[in-house]
């Protein structure tokens, strides 16, 4: 596997989640790496994205309720998300940048009350 999100689950408004990926070498060495996310209805977004030093990048509606971390050597691409809201409701992918065609299954995200 390529690509294996994991972590995501149902969680009430203002709930916390910490999302996973654990990549292979070829698509994580030397590469941001970002999270997406497809809601119904909706095309695939970028929410966060960190470089292989640590440089991050939020998309406006995820700036001080998500944090993005990468471990180098354990390939793992971590989304800590607090204060969820229910249009953060989706599924949530991580991938390179600019993507790979393999995105995986991706992990369900349900902000729900």
């Amino acid at each position: 596997v390529q690509l294996q999100a994991s972590g995501g689950g149902l969680v009430q408004p203002g709930g916390s989640l910490r999302l996973s990926c654990a990549a292979s070498r070829s698509i994580f060495r030397l590469k941001p790496m970002g999270w997406y996310r497809q809601a119904p209805g909706k095309q695939r977004e970028l929410v966060a994205q960190v470089t292989p030093d640590g440089s991050t990048y939020y998309a406006d509606s995820m700036k001080g309720r998500f944090t993005i971390s990468r471990d180098n050597a354990q390939r793992l691409v971590n989304l800590q998300m607090n204060s969820l809201k229910l249009e953060d409701t989706a599924v949530y992918y991580c991938n390179a940048l600019p993507p790979t065609a393999q995105w995986g299954q991706g992990t369900q995200v349900t902000v729900s009350s």
